[in-house]
Parts: C-alpha cells; structure tokens; sequence
C-alpha cells in the first residue's frame, strides 16, 4: 500500500506468443511450461531471442552438467538462485545486455587498449 508492487507470480503454460513467453521480463514473474524431457526443455530455453540467465534444478549432476553446456544464457545457476559473483564475469547473449560485468572480461569489454611506440631519440 502506498507505493510500488507488484505480487510473486507465478504462470502456468501461457501463449507461447505472449509477452510472458517472448519477452524478458524483470520482476517477480514466474512462467512454468511442462515439458516432456531435458531436451524439449533446452529447446523451449533457446528458442528465446534472449539469453540472460537460465536455472536448472535436479539431483542428477550430469544431467545439470549437460543441460548448462547447451543452453544459450550467460549464465546458468545449477540447483541456486539467482546470485552473481564479483569474480565471475555476468551478462547476456543474444539479445540480452550490452557486455559483461564484473570479472576480467568487464575489463577487457569497457576498455579501449592502445599501444604507443617512441622511436630512439638520436
């Protein structure tokens, strides 16, 4: 009351053309599909024109393994929320976000390298 909030909400099966489905969506929105095995899950996954982050949860270890070597996100938390470590580099593919942050690849991205070279003064 009295200010900004919006509801956790979860959302089962929507449209798989609605804006919960093809768009990123940042807030505490939840949609959840069924889907018949691993695969048909990395498939539904990288069909998005999106690639922040991505969340598997199993017991199985391999399972996880294989899943985030084939799913198209910067980042993937196995059996985790949502965390970011300063030393691991963060950001998007696709058309998720505009580089890396944190990490040495957020320098290398937010840096310009340049060498410069005196000849022997004579």
């Amino acid at each position: 009351e009295g200010g900004f909030f919006y509801m956790p909400t979860v959302v089962v099966d929507p449209p798989h053309d609605s804006p919960m489905a093809v768009e990123e969506v940042f807030g505490p929105a939840l949609p959840i599909w069924r889907v018949a095995d691993l695969d048909e899950a990395i498939e539904r996954a990288n069909a998005s024109q999106f690639g922040l982050g991505s969340s598997v949860w199993t017991r199985d270890l391999q399972r996880a393994r294989r899943a985030a070597e084939r799913i198209e996100a910067g980042y993937t938390w196995i059996n985790s929320r949502t965390k970011v470590y300063d030393e691991l580099p963060f950001g998007g593919w696709k058309s998720s976000g505009y580089g890396k942050e944190h990490g040495t690849e957020a320098l290398d991205y937010y840096t310009e390298t340049k060498s410069v070279v005196f000849g022997d003064q004579a």
